[in-house]
């Protein structure tokens, strides 16, 4: 699925790395790590602006607060772009509370669905990562598994949220 043609990007200077963002209609689009499996997945037709763009101001500022482990940040409007499965699957990722975790199995529990493969492999292409909290899933076994921005990253993020609620 595209994104639409007035589409505006800009590059977010993470502590974990490069983070592309997407905004059309002052609606979040899309938000990938540079380097990220699926980075920019459907951004064809885009106008580069710089950071300090209103489109980006809340995001900008959220992310800000997220990466500074400051406060858990209100959000701000997004509506990524995916088949009807998908979206059901990133509703779920937005129950899982901030700094917890739950495992693929769980989540194909929860929607009905008998294959937490196809469960991961919608979280694998969430077009909206940190926001919709992808990193929050892990394996049955507790253990960190996949992540379409790397487990390092996955590790950092959860690290991140766990040192805010235990504060």
């Amino acid at each position: 699925m595209e994104l639409p043609t007035d589409t505006l990007a800009a590059v977010y200077p993470s502590p974990l790395g490069e983070i592309i963002l997407a905004s059309s209609n002052g609606i979040l689009r899309g938000l990938w790590f540079s380097d990220q499996k699926y980075a920019c997945a459907g951004l064809t037709s885009y106008r580069s602006v710089p950071l300090s763009d209103e489109a980006f101001c809340d995001v900008s500022a959220w992310l800000d607060d997220y990466f500074e482990g400051s406060r858990i940040p209100p959000l701000f409007p997004f509506e990524p772009l995916g088949t009807a499965f998908q979206k059901r699957v990133w509703a779920e990722l937005m129950s899982i509370p901030y700094g917890q975790t739950s495992s693929y199995g769980a989540i194909a529990s929860t929607l009905g669905c008998k294959s937490a493969r196809a469960v991961g492999s919608a979280i694998g292409k969430n077009p909206i990562s940190v926001v919709i909290p992808c990193h929050r899933v892990v394996g049955s076994s507790g253990k960190l598994t996949g992540y379409a921005g790397g487990l390092g990253r996955k590790e950092k993020l959860l690290a991140l949220e766990m040192a805010y609620i235990s504060e």
